[in-house]
């Protein structure tokens, strides 16, 4: 299920412990890196919904405002809002270090947060979801698109072949120096020529 690269989720402005308990939950289920909120209603404690301790397996990071909030390097904030701009879940390619953030119960994320993200994505329901439900469909979304899985049939039904094996290419640098690249295909014969005929011949 390893998928390329690593991933936070996080909320601005939740206010309910067992919501974000249900998507940290989900988030340390999906092999999620980190989790955090952004100036949340209150602070509370582990949810009694985050049935799996999930912060004792991966960091929970509490951001008092905006203004305080840090990701690391490289890391490309992902809005998921439901707005009529927004880019649509199935045509969306997930970055490879990312952190996606969602907005409140019965809210929105904040014209602030919204500015700050560089891309805002929709899941293309006639109305919003809960925050939890919401998540676990963005982080299985970025499993389809960066994991590596067995090809599904044209038909009904399971794969007809298992994961193909990975091929890995050739070395950059070989006892520390680069290895030159060879351009194009390697021939054994000249372009142009013909292969010598194994018929015999008359004198």
């Amino acid at each position: 299920m390893k998928a390329r690269g690593y991933f936070g989720i996080g909320v601005e402005g939740i206010s309910k412990p067992n919501n974000f308990g249900n998507l940290s939950r989900t988030a340390y289920g999906f092999g999620a890196s980190f989790v955090f909120t952004v100036s949340p209603g209150k602070r509370f404690q582990v949810p009694d919904s985050d049935t799996t301790r999930s912060d004792e397996h991966m960091p929970w990071y509490t951001f008092e405002n905006l203004e305080t909030m840090q990701l690391p390097d490289d890391c490309r904030l992902v809005g998921v809002e439901l707005t009529d701009d927004a880019i649509e879940l199935q045509s969306f390619r997930h970055p490879t270090k990312a952190a996606y953030v969602l907005g409140p119960e019965n809210g929105s994320l904040s014209p602030e947060m919204t500015a700050r993200c560089e891309f805002i994505i929709k899941i293309p329901t006639l109305f919003c979801l809960n925050v939890a439900t919401a998540g676990a469909i963005i982080m299985y979304d970025r499993m389809m698109c960066l994991g590596r899985y067995a090809e599904r049939p044209v038909k009904v039904g399971g794969p007809v072949e298992g994961l193909k094996p990975h091929h890995y290419g050739k070395p950059t640098y070989k006892a520390g120096t680069k290895v030159p690249a060879k351009k194009g295909r390697d021939r054994t014969t000249v372009v142009g020529t013909r292969a010598p005929s194994s018929a015999s011949h008359k004198t």
